[in-house]
Order: structure tokens, then sequence, then C-alpha cells
């Protein structure tokens, strides 16, 4: 990394942090299945360990967030990579449903660190550069759900013509994400470098629930962590029944659905690695996330009524466009208005909700449709965003725009001169 800024550096890193803790949770997706019923688990217990990993980070996020704000970033970034690296292991060696669970725990527990790499980044890029900062976070979030499956079914193939032990070809890639794991936090160890300047030393680890309360009662920003974990809602839900209504409407198998969710991965990383960066100078924060919830409205209606692939093509389209505008923008606003020394706490709080908004969403989902009609999680989903876009368009006048480039005014127009007969 010769003659590379120290801030993208840094900023490299965290982006390979987050993104391998995506792969992993990408990898292990499809694997959970097939182990948990080698190992005797129901479907119910299958989804449970689906479950139990956004839990861990719900409970754990604002504790990782707290821990940063006092003893710096970079000891907390180190510390949960290397337990990433202990949970998949263990997760590679798993033969039983009990310790299947704890590896996911653990999983959870430690991945609940992305909080502390969004207060990284807050610490090392400007108020106006804030959202585009945190865009790299979605983009993260997007590679690792467009590889993590691809790479997952890929490495399992290998598998089987290593070893004709039937929990080889599960335990495989897990070894490889334990490595990836490994290699990052080699790579952190030599290149991450401090951002906190001055540390919370008096900082005490507040109460769950306390804490939630306390920045939900804070103007503009409660309502910005609500729409976060309204927009997660929404997503969980659809992503946890899309697979089931595409094969009762179009009869889509595996393969189909795989690209699916591959396109709307790439869309999100389209979005939120350019176009977010793009438009937020243009447009501002509010701008931008008042569009994406009418694009994820509009995306989630169309899924529910769509009769054609064309016509689920676009509502996947709107959908990922959607996504990767709230999530970016709704982050940098945040951030923008907590203070400084808050950042990890901020970022864990927020998170957490979101991680609430996954652990509810899938069940709620699935409930629905089996109870109802297979359009119902998708309406509900976009009842969720429409209730977004109003608490946004309720505190639309609050919400920073700072990421936004003020032009200098025209100069007005020189008055016509009488022309010459």
């Amino acid at each position: 990394m010769l003659n590379i800024p120290t801030e993208k550096k840094s900023l490299v890193i965290i982006f390979v942090t987050v993104f391998i803790y995506l792969l992993g949770f990408g990898i292990v997706i499809p694997i959970i299945p097939i182990l948990s019923v080698q190992l005797g688990a129901s479907a119910f217990q299958a989804g449970l360990l689906l479950s139990v990993y956004s839990l861990m980070q719900f409970v754990f996020s604002p504790f990782w967030g707290s821990l940063s704000d006092k003893y710096g970033r970079r000891p907390i970034l180190l510390i949960c990579l290397l337990g990433e690296v202990f949970s998949y292991l263990l997760f590679a060696q798993a033969r039983s449903i009990e310790l299947l669970f704890v590896a996911r725990m653990f999983s959870g527990f430690f991945g609940a660190s992305i909080s502390t790499a969004s207060a990284y980044i807050s610490d090392i890029t400007p108020p106006n550069e804030r959202s585009k900062g945190m865009a790299l976070i979605g983009a993260a979030f997007g590679l690792g759900f467009l590889f993590g499956p691809a790479i997952g079914g890929g490495l399992t193939i290998w598998a089987e013509y290593l070893s004709v032990d039937p929990y080889f070809k599960t335990s495989f890639s897990s070894y490889w994400v334990a490595a990836l794991c490994l290699v990052t936090f080699v790579f952190a160890t030599k290149y991450l470098k401090e951002t906190l300047i001055k540390k919370n030393i008096s900082a005490q680890k507040p109460k769950r629930f306390t804490q939630i309360i306390k920045y939900f009662k804070i103007p503009t920003v409660g309502p910005l962590i609500f729409v976060f974990f309204l927009a997660s809602l929404a997503m969980s839900s659809m992503e946890a029944t899309l697979v089931l209504y595409t094969k009762e409407k179009f009869n889509w198998g595996i393969k189909e659905v795989s690209f699916g969710f591959a396109y709307i991965g790439l869309m999100i990383v389209f979005t939120q690695g350019y176009l977010v960066r793009k438009l937020i100078p243009k447009l501002g924060e509010k701008q931008v996330l008042r569009s994406g919830l009418i694009l994820m409205t509009m995306g989630l209606s169309l899924i529910a009524i769509s009769k054609s692939i064309y016509v689920l093509a676009v509502a996947q389209t709107l959908l990922a466009l959607g996504i990767g505008f709230v999530s970016p923008a709704t982050l940098g606003a945040i951030s923008l208005l907590t203070d400084p020394n808050e950042q990890g706490t901020a970022m864990g709080t927020t998170q957490g909700m979101s991680s609430l908004g996954r652990i509810i969403g899938p069940a709620l989902g699935g409930m629905l449709f089996g109870s109802l009609t297979i359009e119902s999680p998708f309406i509900l989903s976009a009842a969720m965003t429409m209730i977004a876009l109003f608490v946004v368009i309720t505190i639309f006048n609050e919400i920073p725009d700072t990421g936004k480039k003020i032009l200098a005014p025209k100069a007005p127009p020189e008055k016509d001169l009488p022309r010459a007969k």
C-alpha cells in the first residue's frame, strides 16, 4: 500500500473488514439448512440459526460501540476480527445443533462491531464527506450479499471433489472465511491506525434499553433511527419470502433466485459505491433519503402485483436503488447530528435497531406468507417504507444537508443593451 494516504488505507481496511463480515454471512446462508438437517434439526431450528446472528448483533452493537468510544476503534476492530476467526472455525467443527448455535452466536457477537466500523469512518471523514463515507459500508454489504452465496456454492462443489466426508463440504467454506478473517486481522494490525483522538475514559456501558430511549428522545435523531429500523424490517421480510414467492408465482428454482439476489446485490453496490457519492454533493442527504424511500415503496409494491418476470425485474431495480440510497443517507445524517465523542454509541444503537428489524422481519414475513396471501409480506413491507417516508417528510427541514455542495450564486444577467440600428 505504498504512496497511499493514511486515511485511504484506513478506509480500504474498514471496507474489507465489513465485506469479510458480510461475505462470511452470505457464504454460510446456503450451508446452514444443509448442515442443520444433517445434524437432525427441524425447519424451525434452521430458521432460528439465521435469526440468532441478527439477535446477537442487536444486543451487542451498542456494547462494542461504547467500548470503542472508551478504548479506541482499533483495538475493538482487531479483537472482533480475531473473534470471527474463532467463530468460523467453531462453525466448521460443529457436529451438533447445540454447537452450531454457539458458533452462530459468537459470529453475531463479534460481527456486531460493524457499529465500530461506522464510527471509524465518522472519525476520518469531514462532515461534508460523511454520508459518502457511510456509503462504503453499504457497498461492502452489497458486495457480501452479491458474492457470498455464489462463493459458498462454488466452494461446496469443490469440497465434493476433495473428500467424501458428508460434513466436509459444509465446513470447507467456513475454513476459507476463517482464513480471510485472519488475513484481514494481520493486514489491519499493520495498517489500521487509531482515529479516536480523545478517548472517553469515563465512559461506562449504559443499560441496553436506556440507551435506545436516550437516542430516541433526541430530536431528528430518534425519528431517523426509527426510519432505519423500518427500512431494515421491510428489507428482511422481503428477503425471507422472495424465494418462496418467486417459486410459487413464477416457478423459479435456486438458480433463478440466486441470479435475482445477485442482481439486487450488484445494484446496491453500484448505487452505494458510485451513485450516492455523485448525488449527495448535488442533492444532499435529505433529498437522497426521501427519494430512496419512495423507490423502496414502489419496488415492494410492484413485487406484490407483478404478473411477469419483466415487472419483477423493474421492481427489484427500484428496490435495490431505494435501499442503496436510504442506508448511507440515514447513517450519515445520524452521525452528523450526534456528539463526536459518542459516534460509536450512536452507530451501535442505530445498527442495533437495524438488527432488531432483521430479527422480526423474516418471522413476520414468513407468518404472513403462510397464513394470509403470498403477496401480503410485500404489501406490509411497502407499508413500512411508506410510514418511514411520512416520518422523513415530517422532519425534512431538520435533516442535515452537510454533504451538499453549496454553489456560488450566479451573477445577475446584465440588462440588454439597445441594439444598434
